[in-house]
């Protein structure tokens, strides 16, 4: 099960909302793995089911015999910024009570999500 929960952390993961056209709610898509996707009333139960829907993708190609796709990139890249910009980033993670690092992908991954 752990090995299972850290596979799943590894893809990427798109949510998106949907609109009421489509039935309203969340769409969580997996780019890495062709098809492979979930929904939900909220972004947390899409991605919920997301990430059981990696578990099944996977089992379903290897019954298949069919090789499974890595999660693709390392996740990580060096980025230089101002420094006055890289100061205000430090103090708003401090206040938000997490990591400089953590607070950046949070706003890199809701900017992403907005851009759709």
């Amino acid at each position: 099960m752990a090995k299972t929960k850290a596979r799943q952390a590894e893809y990427a993961i798109m949510v998106e909302p949907l609109s009421e056209a489509d039935g309203g709610g969340w769409l969580a898509t997996v780019p890495a793995l062709p098809g492979c996707m979930g929904d939900g009333d909220t972004p947390a139960a899409a991605l919920a089911d997301a990430a059981a829907a990696i578990a099944e993708w996977h089992d379903a190609a290897k019954a298949l015999g069919r090789d499974v796709p890595g999660p693709g990139a390392l996740g990580q890249w060096r980025q230089r910024v101002p420094r006055s910009l890289h100061e205000k980033l430090k103090f708003v993670a401090a206040r938000e009570g997490v990591s400089l690092n953590a607070y950046v992908a949070n706003v890199l991954a809701e900017s992403i999500g907005r851009a759709g």
